[in-house]
């Protein structure tokens, strides 16, 4: 069969499915079931910043104040921390994104999805809809058990937790979920690279879980060395912690250069959020482009 053949019936077999948004809410709809099937995989993505959150607030509170006045002022630890537990809840969330799309590949399910009706981007789509919908309810999880944490060792109230309210809410779930599809993307490059569940979740701990440590997420970047300042500068997590923090204090935080062009928490999330963005664009175009190759290799 001729190459054009096999581009009439691909267009056939096509214009036989659903819309776009169709295909793209039987997408979401499955993995979404997927995922409640197996609450593990929810649950594993929490404990580690629950747990994080517990011995970072007990070891580095005591140790923080000096760099914390010097940099935000009057902020309790708890308060400057959870911005940092909400990214890593998000990054251990998006990390594994790829495994799924590995499972599938392995049983099957990812050709059967290639040649049916379904249009390839919808159903691409459709699968990060629903690491997005996990990502924000655990944000909304960790947030709240920030402020429990809070109540638990000071005076504290919902005003001076979050300070901008309920569109701060609203703007800190937007950062983080932006900042989740840089590592879904990242995590979907690296299962279509190597095909392999193990490899997947190795090689993706292994550059995600060291760049908490080289950014603003526990200390302010000032007490922290030279060259950790350096790598902030690069780092995702950095824009993601600073994003969020910004939106919590109400007040331009960013850590790594300079801005004064739009004013208060502005200078920092329009930044943050710039750079996300940029981050998305890249790895998501790389993600689709070889989504793009496997379909092709899958089907021919």
């Amino acid at each position: 069969m001729s190459h054009a053949d096999d581009a009439g019936s691909d267009t056939a077999r096509r214009a036989d499915g659903n819309g776009p948004l169709t295909d793209m809410r039987i997408s979401l709809t499955r993995w979404l079931r997927k995922t409640s099937r197996n609450p593990y995989v929810t649950f594993s993505s929490l404990v580690q910043p629950v747990i994080f959150f517990v011995l970072m607030a007990e070891v580095l509170g005591a140790v923080a104040g000096p760099a914390l006045a010097a940099t935000v002022g009057d902020v309790h630890y708890v308060t400057y921390l959870t911005p940092a537990i909400v990214i890593q809840s998000a990054l251990a969330a998006a990390a594994v994104s790829g495994i799924g799309l590995v499972d599938d590949m392995e049983t099957g399910m990812f050709e059967k999805t290639l040649v049916s009706p379904m249009h390839r981007g919808a159903m691409f789509l459709g699968k990060v809809c629903s690491e997005v919908v996990r990502i924000a309810v655990q944000t909304l999880i960790i947030l709240a058990l920030g402020y429990g944490m809070l109540a638990l060792t000071s005076d504290a109230t919902t005003a001076g937790y979050l300070r901008t309210g309920l569109p701060g809410l609203i703007g800190i779930v937007g950062v983080t979920v932006l900042f989740g599809g840089v590592f879904m993307a990242y995590s979907n490059v690296v299962a279509l690279v190597t095909r392999d569940r193990e490899a997947t979740i190795m090689i993706a701990n292994l550059l995600t879980f060291p760049l908490l440590f080289v950014s603003s997420a526990f200390l302010p970047l000032s007490v922290l060395p030279g060259w950790i300042r350096a790598v902030a500068v690069v780092n995702p997590i950095t824009y993601g912690v600073d994003g969020i923090r910004a939106l919590m204090l109400g007040r331009d935080v960013l850590s790594v250069f300079d801005v004064t062009a739009f004013g208060g928490l502005w200078n920092t999330v329009v930044p943050a959020a710039a750079v996300l963005l940029a981050c998305n664009l890249v790895l998501g175009a790389a993600a689709l482009r070889l989504l793009g190759d496997a379909a092709k290799a899958e089907v021919h």
